[in-house]
């Protein structure tokens, strides 16, 4: 087996062959899950959530056919220690082997990086979960994801949310956009990014580091994906300051799915409903703008209690749980 690097951005021929092996083990590794663009996946592998150094790397066999692949992300602002893998095999290539190769591998350049942990997550009970504890990964935090049907909500339902919301919310004015986050908010964006920082998090995982030049590159991801993005903002009527953010992204691809991204509130603006108040609003205004949309995604670690109770009134109902996953880089390198 031969196991070379690409560039997702210039080589359209080898992106596609990941693409389609990604895509192809969906039914045995995300059997609920939504389906992924070539766009999204682009986007994914060529720039990433955060913006993070990457490297992508393609199995082949004698013959030349992809066999699995690999993405490996390496921080550079943040945990700059551990390393997060993807790796996908192609399902009549499993269980011959490709999976450990492709561990090792993935493992050799993470401590050519210097980082020591390796990090990956799975849905709770898959081929990649019994892959994780065969080598010996050890179970951190689960996510739950969760699914609205928004045909099923009841008539008046969000207006009685936002009924109940306004009165605690009194002295903020919601703003909204679409697309990128606009120049004037970026700083901001970037501050409520960082209010995340209170989240659950993986022991001995550092809170992701934001700035303005990190929501600029989110800004590009979402232009690369071709995804149709909406923002809606609480803002301070005494400071100015954005309080809390929610955002959403719909592939035109699949424009029945929406996906939730970032929900949060600044720590001095909490305790006014204001997570539930941009929630309610972005609803509203998916359906007016996205008559297609069925179903909304989103996924919370299951000790945010706060969040989940958010969801849950929205009507939110349990979708699935993921895992994630932490083995030493050395022990990686040392599968057989």
């Amino acid at each position: 087996m031969h196991i070379e690097q690409f560039d997702p951005v210039a080589d359209a021929s080898r992106l596609r062959a990941c693409f389609e092996m990604f895509e192809g083990a969906k039914p045995e590794d995300d059997p609920n899950g939504p389906p992924m663009s070539l766009p999204g996946f682009a986007g994914w592998w060529g720039i990433g959530w955060n913006s993070d150094p990457r490297e992508t790397w393609l199995a082949t066999d004698d013959g030349g056919e992809p066999a699995g692949c690999y993405l490996l992300e390496l921080p550079e602002l943040d945990n700059t220690k551990t390393a997060w893998l993807l790796p996908v095999v192609a399902v009549s290539r499993r269980r011959s082997g490709v999976g450990h190769a492709l561990l090792r591998h993935s493992a050799a350049r993470a401590a050519r990086a210097g980082r020591t942990l390796m990090f990956g997550d799975s849905a709770a009970e898959s081929p990649g979960a019994a892959f994780a504890r065969a080598c010996g990964a050890r179970q951190g935090l689960v996510d739950v994801r969760r699914v609205l049907d928004v045909a099923a909500m009841a008539d008046g339902h969000l207006r009685r949310l936002r009924e109940s919301a306004e009165p605690p919310a009194a002295g903020y004015s919601l703003v909204s956009w679409q697309g990128p986050v606009p120049e004037a908010y970026l700083g901001q964006v970037a501050a409520i990014n960082e209010a995340m920082a209170d989240a659950p998090l993986i022991p001995g995982e550092e809170p992701a580091y934001w700035d303005a030049d990190r929501v600029v590159a989110g800004n590009r991801l979402i232009i690369a994906q071709k995804i149709r993005q909406y923002s809606v903002a609480a803002r301070c009527d005494a400071s100015g300051e954005l309080a809390a953010l929610t955002q959403l992204g719909v592939d035109p691809v699949f424009p029945e799915w929406g996906h939730q991204g970032l929900t949060a509130v600044t720590r001095p603006h909490r305790g006014h409903r204001l997570g539930l108040l941009v929630k309610v609003a972005m609803l509203e205004q998916l359906a007016a703008c996205e008559s297609q949309l069925t179903r909304i995604i989103t996924d919370n670690t299951d000790t945010n209690q706060h969040m989940i109770a958010i969801n849950a009134a929205l009507g939110f109902q349990v979708f699935d749980c993921w895992v994630t996953w932490e083995l030493a880089v050395a022990d990686a390198a040392d599968q057989s």
